[in-house]
């Protein structure tokens, strides 16, 4: 899947390939070793994916993954569906893991082109509030169950996120050339 591109010059839509759909408690995790999406974690009952969450393709983060994303759809689909979406914003954060080591893991927001509930949403501003805090809470809420720490350190819009794209579409045709 590292051959798709992360972004569509027609539409300047993103790629989104989804991992896990909204609804889920089985995280996926796509391994292009196996080229084949392999079980990561299942989450605890009552605990699941508020949005479909995925990744931009032929991105890397500086986790070292390509770059997540959270797509509001009128409807989960199904893993491994190429989703184009606006991009709408992020929350960046920083992310502790068990060992103590830190680094940045942001959370990029998306609206898929197709779905019609968001169709109006252009910003983060543009959804309520409520739902924005409920998607932080979630994320803190996963990483503290995996034994870590997301720790949010703002919301910023459209303009953000498209530069953390282009940061990681710069970092993997790097990362490719090693």
């Amino acid at each position: 899947m590292s051959d798709l591109a992360a972004v569509d010059p027609e539409d300047e839509c993103v790629t989104v390939i989804i991992e896990t759909p909204r609804g889920a408690r089985t995280k996926l995790t796509y391994d292009p070793e196996r080229e084949a999406f392999v079980v990561k974690k299942v989450l605890p009952q009552g605990m699941s994916f508020p949005f479909d969450f995925g990744f931009i393709p032929s991105t890397l983060g500086d986790d070292g993954d390509p770059l997540d994303v959270l797509v509001l759809m009128d409807e989960p689909v199904p893993t491994g569906s190429i989703v184009p979406s606006r991009l709408i914003g992020v929350i960046e954060a920083v992310q502790t893991e068990r060992d103590g080591s830190s680094e940045e893991n942001h959370r990029l927001i998306a609206v898929g082109e197709a779905c019609e509930l968001f169709a109006e949403v252009k910003k983060l501003a543009d959804l309520p509030a409520a739902i924005m805090s409920q998607i932080e809470h979630f994320f803190i809420a996963y990483n503290e169950q995996a034994g870590k720490k997301f720790e949010p350190k703002g919301q910023h819009g459209r303009k953000r996120a498209e530069m953390l794209v282009e940061d990681g579409r710069r970092a993997f045709k790097r990362g490719k050339k090693k």
